[in-house]
């Protein structure tokens, strides 16, 4: 299977320039591509990892991936996409975010593996010095506003009230000299991204033809979505992101472990490394039985190890288990606080836990898992309290500060699945 076989196969070939040529190229030897990635926040999210991962795929046949910062165009930032146009960022601003995103990066591509090690490129670094008026005779003349016009990311924008300014109309421009640079001084024969880069994209290819007469390509993939149709994006309610101090490896497990049944099987393909022949196998499980959530399992802890490691993966899988009765040991606080974000939480003054402490029956109506202490005992006797996640044998059970986990809470559990905590607290 060749690396656009496997493209195919994994729903991630959108559109191309000239499909074949570039099969053909592919097939000679080792090429130089490159993706481009938004600075405009202080970290990558979800929507973003497929790009990456395309550049892994590419970089595991041998192919060399750039992985583009960009500094400069997201000054000005980019109208693909977009109904209105974004808040300018300072020089600081994207110093920082940039910062902050090549360590994600890093996660995903190997920098370090010889002829075909991963770059890392700023294009402030080469267009910071360029002057206008170089800029519009160097580039500019070589683009008719009427083809700029007619690309869907424009055309789009000048239908509504607000329209675009001429700040982000030239952005097509300046994305199309990065491609004309990276060709020019790395080589680089392939951009890759989006389907809704392929306006910037051609532009690319079209200024490399009319300036050094050689060949080069654009591909892209499709927009990532969700069961309902919306994509993922920085701008969405519930963004995923890649910083794990935005986005902790556990809620980043979650996300994956909860994908809709309809879309596990496509988010295999996207989302993970595995080999063909394990998808289709785990594929299988999951049409015969979904309800198993072997998939869901698998891809979540595909995903999350590749963006956050095997360790953090671990953890993820551990506080999870939490949520399905699983025991505490050896889990830490830090960990602890994470599965905590997820349970309706009540605060309980620790002076009430006291001497012999607060009868159990108490605590579950105080938490709301019980509507009476009749109730409440009645679900003891009956085996369906856990404190703790221990199952509590003794309707007459107290519960003292010598039951708190880490000084601070008391997990209760009514049933398989309806869970509580309390936050104690000193008064």
């Amino acid at each position: 299977m060749t690396i656009i076989d496997e493209l195919k196969w994994r729903g991630l070939l959108a559109d191309c320039t000239d499909l074949a040529a570039l099969g053909r190229r592919l097939g000679e030897g080792p090429a130089t591509l490159y993706c481009g990635f938004d600075p405009s926040g202080d970290s990558l999210h979800v929507g973003s990892l497929v790009g990456q991962l395309t550049l892994r795929r590419f970089q595991l046949r041998g192919h060399r991936p750039i992985a583009l910062a960009g500094g400069a165009t997201g000054m000005i930032g980019d109208p693909s996409g977009k109904s209105a146009e974004r808040n300018l960022l300072s020089r600081e601003q994207l110093d920082q975010n940039l910062s902050r995103i090549k360590v994600q990066l890093s996660r995903i591509l190997d920098f370090d593996c010889g002829a075909n090690a991963a770059l890392m490129v700023d294009n402030a670094s080469w267009t910071a010095g360029l002057g206008y008026l170089d800029f519009l005779r160097d580039v500019g003349k070589h683009f008719s506003v009427n083809m700029m016009v007619a690309k869907d990311s424009v055309r789009s924008r000048m239908g509504n009230e607000a329209g675009i300014s001429y700040t982000e109309f030239s952005y097509m421009l300046l994305q199309a000299h990065d491609f004309y640079h990276l060709r020019r001084t790395l080589d680089c024969e392939l951009q890759i991204g989006g389907s809704d880069q392929w306006g910037n994209i051609t532009a690319g290819t079209d200024l490399i033809r009319k300036k050094l007469g050689v060949a080069s390509w654009g591909l892209t993939f499709p927009l990532i979505t969700k069961a309902d149709g919306t994509k993922f994006g920085k701008t969405e309610d519930g963004a995923v992101w890649l910083d794990p101090k935005r986005t902790s490896p556990y809620r980043f497990y979650q996300f994956f472990i909860n994908t809709e049944d309809s879309m596990v099987p496509d988010y295999l393909r996207k989302f993970t490394l595995l080999p063909p022949a394990e998808i289709e196998a785990l594929e299988a499980k999951h049409g015969a039985n979904p309800a198993a959530r072997e998939a869901h399992r698998a891809l979540a802890r595909e995903v999350t190890t590749i963006v956050h490691g095997r360790t953090s993966c671990d953890d993820a899988v551990k506080a999870s288990e939490i949520m399905f009765g699983g025991g505490l040991d050896g889990i830490t606080e830090s960990l602890f606080s994470d599965v905590a974000g997820e349970i309706p939480t009540t605060s309980l003054d620790k002076s009430r836990l006291g001497g012999a402490g607060l009868p159990l029956a108490d605590l579950l109506v105080l938490s709301g898992l019980c509507p009476s202490k009749g109730q409440a005992r009645k679900d003891v006797e009956g085996g369906g309290i856990y404190l703790n996640n221990v199952r509590v044998a003794e309707a007459a059970r107290t519960v003292s500060t010598s039951d708190l986990l880490f000084g601070r809470y008391l997990l209760l559990r009514k049933g398989k699945r309806s869970y509580s905590l309390l936050k104690v607290e000193q008064s």
